[in-house]
């Protein structure tokens, strides 16, 4: 099984990769890292902490960033999905939406939200 991450360029996803790369490896499990923002290609495995990490990005498939992330999670069986997470006010929740709060709910895999520290 694998640790998914959600990354992006922000204090959060930061925090998420951090506690990702916990995981995968009190787990013993790979990790993918998931860029949200990026336009490259998947990039061979390397050794970060002791754990295998691969990247992937988007697809253009006709989704957006967020479904292709669960995409990925359901093709690799994850055994976890970690994504950071801020703080929005009601506003913000109604106009923008959220792609942590998408995670959450349509995920088979068990999420871990983690906030950055301040």
């Amino acid at each position: 099984m694998t640790v998914v991450v959600a990354r992006s360029s922000t204090p959060e996803s930061e925090a998420a990769l951090a506690a990702g790369l916990v995981e995968a490896k009190r787990r013993g499990e790979d990790a993918i890292v998931f860029h949200l923002d990026g336009d490259r290609q998947e990039t061979e495995p390397q050794q970060i902490d002791g754990v295998s990490v691969t990247h992937r990005f988007p697809q253009a498939r006709g989704r957006d960033a967020t479904g292709d992330l669960l995409d990925v999670a359901e093709e690799v069986d994850a055994s976890l999905i970690v994504v950071g997470i801020k703080h929005r006010s009601p506003v913000g929740k109604l106009f923008l939406g959220s792609s942590a709060q998408q995670l959450l709910l349509e995920a088979a895999a068990p999420v871990l939200a983690v906030k950055a520290p301040r």
